[in-house]
């Protein structure tokens, strides 16, 4: 649910109030304390991340913004099932034979030949914002909507083979299996195809919400390099000379 959630925000571009003074308005994100930490606050965090990641100026009170941004969650939650292929754990035949006879029969155990367990995790989350003193619209982010999977999946008694959006690539019992060499890379080892510079020029300005960046900084005043003073050194050819100096003078 995590996942999704992330990933929802992820789609959200504050860039076009960047530089302005924005108060978040989560009057309408309730918080509810459920199993685990995916709850309003997280969500409430990760906008605060998107907002800080598009150079916006976060308020504390509405009175020193300038924008109003108001988010709200139309989902958040997980769904699941699971699928047995083969004979699921029944216990009918030892309910009849106790109903019948005093001696009891242990239920019949589960014989499947594979078996496999999905759940999917789902966000939905809508922003939009308005002028504080006006009450103007100014943008509004449309529906960012994400699932987020993940599969176990078992064979003959093996596995849980891992797979899912959630996982990089397919595990089995939590190690990673590689996956196998393409057509490509057996018949043209080494060749990689050539980096199009435009699409990370074009994506440049845009700071990842699931990736590692490293703001700029404002050195302090104290730690700034002061600069070049003039130098209080007179140079030799300037420099005054006392009166009862002599030169050599040629005598050729």
């Amino acid at each position: 649910m995590s996942d999704a959630v992330d990933n929802a925000i992820a789609q959200i571009d504050f860039r076009v109030l960047q530089n302005r003074k924005v108060f978040m308005d989560t009057v309408y994100l309730s918080s509810v304390k459920g199993v685990g930490f995916v709850n309003s606050e997280y969500i409430i965090s990760s906008l605060r991340q998107q907002l800080t990641a598009a150079h916006c100026l976060i308020q504390d009170s509405r009175e020193t913004a300038d924008v109003i941004v108001e988010p709200r969650v139309g989902a958040l939650g997980t769904d699941g099932h699971e699928v047995v292929y083969g004979i699921p754990q029944s216990g009918s035949l030892a309910n009849a034979a106790a109903a019948l006879s005093s001696s009891p029969i242990p239920p019949i155990p589960e014989i499947s030949f594979g078996k496999s367990n999905a759940q999917t995790g789902i966000a939905k989350v809508i922003v939009f914002a308005y002028d504080r003193e006006t009450r103007e619209a100014i943008w509004q982010s449309g529906v960012a909507k994400a699932e987020s999977t993940s599969r176990n999946t078992w064979y003959l008694g093996a596995g849980p083979f891992q797979k899912g959006s959630i996982h990089d690539g397919t595990r089995f019992a939590g190690q990673e299996i590689p996956p196998p060499p393409t057509f490509e890379q057996m018949t043209h080892e080494g060749f990689a195809e050539p980096e199009n510079p435009t699409e990370e020029n074009a994506s440049a300005d845009f700071i990842q919400y699931n990736q590692p960046f490293v703001f700029e900084r404002i050195e302090p005043f104290d730690s700034m390099t002061a600069p070049p003073q003039p130098s209080s050194e007179v140079p030799e050819s300037q420099s005054v000379r006392p009166v009862g100096h002599q030169e050599e003078v040629d005598k050729k």
